[in-house]
């Protein structure tokens, strides 16, 4: 990267000092503009002589080369420097953007442990993951992060697994439960069998799934190459034709007047309008997105998105808050505010996520005099004596056992509560949909988007809750990262059109890196994701992809606009200079209009719609 800036730079200077070397000095002249054009062209000129060697004839580096030695032949100098420069400086800006973009994912990935504590022969020793082998036996303390897959054989915790699913509510883990590496120890100390080496855990997937994702994405060609590929043989085959065909069936007519005039076809034909202002759209329309908040990592991803049917979301996070709180409270013979209060102080001692949600939707002291005592009831909840009653708070199994009748609910965790064994409510806690969610399926069909997915891997019940509510066509649940993006190539098999994944988590990385267009939530998203998104919602706002997929179409058009106008013009201008009828003065000056036209529409894309 520094050393094509460097030769911009130098070709750029040359080109500005051979411009004001006087009439007389014409040697000079052309030295300076033959060295300002190798600097500024090297890359083109190489890409050039790579293609022709591959058998790749017909792109945009062959026909500026052609065109630049042709503007040399017939002394217009300038013209030869000035498209080349200009194209590189284009290039370089999208190179950047595209390399800045795309860092080492595993530099990020904070997930991977440091290390084990090896449990051998009574004494705790501090290894490498890679050294414990299947059967060993490892302890994880509360707060650490565990190391490797297997089986818990003593104690009993919580374990946050959203490094791994994305969901934010930690999971209930105790003896013979399969415990996987990259969750974090709540509380307690847990003692584990492990059952996979670190290359083959869970966590290790993960960081090979992101490393390798992005490979396999198809990457689109670039819009000015494929439009080159039909363009640039028709304009050779064209001045071909006028160098060899008039002077063989005109009657004295000058064979060196139309070679000539088949180097000045070749100058005009030159794509310079359409190299820098094609660019210059995509660059416009990135710059209108970043004023939405939306930033997009190159003009690649912006003509991929313009061609999206389905859009794919992650749950937790994307489509709701990842905030785990009181959503509803069911209260029977008694108020809510009652019921509330009866719940947290029968909860108080609980150090569980819901006990905290239930004190958070409480908001007051507590005063625990009022407990008597409290004792937990495994797997199943609390039973707690406030105030003289005695007050059952868990999960339905707990109103069973108890043989307490109550209607089951549904719609995320929920805590059934009951006073001397008679059933008082239900308190439902659950993530909450993000406001902008709520229509953004509706405002995606809008704008061409066919279908809807969701990828989670929180609980099937809550995910399809969360669908349904959103008008989701098709929900997959309980997926850990790397069946994520199983069901996402899946997708990507069977439907058409290019997909785009949205997500925030750690363990979206995979499939924000393997989908045609990978878009983050910026705000609270995580630094693996943001990485391997192509497009990042700065605000956080979900509604925000069918602005960005809207735009895309919209930049798309300006691109188009400007390749049909300029090749219109061009070819009035052709004909003319074929015949003879204008000048090469008159036709570098409508080439040069094209250009400020096409770069003036090209503004447009910066502009917001109302």
């Amino acid at each position: 990267m520094k050393k094509d800036l460097v030769l911009l730079i130098a070709g750029a200077v040359l080109f500005v000092s051979a411009l004001f070397v006087p009439e007389g000095m014409n040697i000079l002249r052309l030295c300076l503009f033959l060295s300002a054009f190798i600097a500024s062209g090297l890359k083109v000129i190489v890409s050039a002589v790579k293609g022709i060697a591959k058998g790749n004839f017909f792109n945009e580096n062959t026909l500026m080369v052609v065109a630049a030695i042709g503007a040399f032949c017939i002394k217009e100098y300038p013209e030869a420097v000035f498209v080349v420069l200009f194209y590189r400086v284009g290039e370089l800006f999208e190179d950047y953007a595209v390399k800045k973009s795309r860092k080492s994912i595993s530099e990020v990935m904070n997930i991977c442990p440091e290390y084990a504590n090896l449990l051998s022969d009574g004494k705790i020793t501090k290894v490498d993951p890679d050294d414990v082998e299947i059967g060993d036996i490892i302890v994880v303390g509360a707060g650490e992060r565990v190391p490797l897959d297997g089986v818990v054989i003593n104690g009993k915790s919580f374990v946050d697994t959203s490094a791994l699913t994305g969901e934010s509510v930690p999971r209930e883990i105790g003896e013979n439960d399969e415990i996987l590496s990259g969750c974090i120890n709540r509380e307690g100390t847990l003692t584990v069998k492990v059952t996979k080496t670190f290359d083959d855990s869970t966590v290790s997937r993960i960081l090979e799934l992101v490393e390798t994702a992005s490979a396999k994405k198809s990457a689109s060609e670039k819009f000015i190459t494929r439009f080159a590929k039909y363009y640039t043989p028709v304009v050779l085959v064209c001045a071909l034709l006028l160098a060899v065909i008039p002077p063989l069936l005109i009657e004295d007519a000058s064979f060196s007047d139309f070679v000539y005039r088949a180097l000045s076809f070749l100058v005009v034909s030159c794509p310079c309008a359409l190299v820098i202002s094609v660019p210059l759209a995509f660059f416009g329309g990135i710059g209108g997105a970043a004023k939405k908040g939306i930033l997009i990592k190159g003009g690649t991803y912006l003509e991929v998105l313009s061609k999206a049917q389905n859009v794919v979301f992650d749950k937790t996070g994307t489509l709701t808050k990842g905030v785990f709180a009181v959503q509803k409270v069911n209260a029977v013979g008694m108020s809510e505010d009652e019921l509330l209060e009866i719940a947290v102080y029968a909860e108080n001692v609980s150090s569980h996520p819901v006990a905290v949600s239930l004190r958070d939707a409480y908001g007051k002291e507590i005063d625990i005099n009022k407990i008597t005592s409290s004792e937990e009831i495994a797997g199943h909840g609390v039973k707690t004596v406030v105030d003289g009653r005695t007050v059952l708070a868990g999960n339905f199994r707990l109103m069973e056992k108890m043989n307490i009748d109550c209607e089951k609910s549904s719609g995320g965790t929920v805590i059934y509560v009951a006073v001397d064994n008679v059933f008082t409510g239900s308190i439902i806690i659950s993530d909450e949909i993000k406001s902008d969610a709520l229509s953004v399926v509706k405002t995606l069909k809008k704008v061409g988007i066919r279908k809807t997915f969701m990828l989670t891997g929180d609980t099937q019940t809550a995910a399809a809750e969360t669908a349904e509510k959103l008008g989701i066509d098709e929900v997959f649940s309980s997926l850990l990262p790397h069946q994520k993006v199983e069901k996402l190539e899946e997708i990507m098999a069977n439907t058409q059109g290019k997909t785009v994944y949205a997500g925030d988590g750690i363990n979206d990385a995979p499939v924000l890196a393997r989908s045609d267009v990978g878009v983050a939530m910026g705000a609270l998203g995580s630094d693996a994701a943001i990485e391997a998104a192509d497009i990042v919602i700065m605000t956080d706002e979900v509604g925000k992809i069918a602005d960005a997929v809207k735009l895309s179409k919209k930049t798309m058009n300006i691109a188009k606009q400007n390749i049909i106008f300029s090749v219109a013009i061009k070819v009035g201008i052709l004909i003319l200079c074929s015949l003879n009828i204008v000048g090469m003065g008159v036709a570098v000056f409508g080439d040069v209009g094209v250009m400020v036209l096409a770069v003036l529409n090209s503004f447009r894309a910066l502009k917001e719609d109302k």
